[in-house]
């Protein structure tokens, strides 16, 4: 039981895991360098990461830098940056590419807050999914005579106070994404 428990706690903080990481990638009003974190660039034949490929910095509230190791891959990467979701207009001086952040409208914040909350059900619904997956295995142990009743009944208290842990997580997670993101 332990074992089944340790990894529903494992694959729960996984999926919260995983949120906070589509949560930094979403725009807020201010720069942040993990935007650029899911580019992947055409460089010398592969996909690679962006990251890999430049030194990114954010010097001011709504500016983001990228300086290319190789300024030979400047157009390859403005290019990804231009074909991304993110909807940056790139502006390049030879060494350096600038990406201004525009001013978020009311429309696009609240717009953003719903593609926040959507993330936020994806998390709480695979961290209830692993909660079902692990008291249907609990369930079969019991029905298999590999554990007693009562331990199955304890083996569930925990497990539900791990989900309800992990979904009280995913909110907090989301008041505060949606506090930066209505932030102006």
């Amino acid at each position: 039981m332990k074992e089944r428990i340790d990894d529903a706690k494992r694959r729960m903080e996984g999926a919260t895991k995983n949120l906070s990481n589509e949560f930094s990638a979403l725009r807020t009003g201010r720069a942040s360098t993990t935007l650029l974190d899911r580019i992947s660039v055409n460089a010398y034949g592969a996909m690679t990461p962006l990251t890999q490929l430049a030194k990114i910095h954010a010097p001011e509230a709504r500016l983001i830098t990228v300086q290319p190791f190789d300024k030979t891959m400047m157009t390859d990467i403005e290019r990804a940056i231009m074909e991304s979701d993110l909807g940056l207009n790139p502006s390049n001086d030879g060494t350096t590419i600038r990406l201004p952040l525009p001013q978020l409208t009311e429309e696009r914040r609240k717009e953003l807050v719903k593609v926040a909350h959507r993330m936020a059900e994806e998390s709480r619904v695979a961290v209830r999914n692993v909660r079902r997956d692990v008291l249907n295995e609990m369930k079969r142990a019991e029905k298999d005579g590999e554990v007693s009743k009562n331990d199955l009944g304890r083996a569930q208290d925990e497990v539900q106070k791990l989900t309800d842990a992990e979904v009280k997580a995913v909110d907090e997670m989301l008041a505060r994404k949606e506090a930066e993101i209505m932030e102006v």
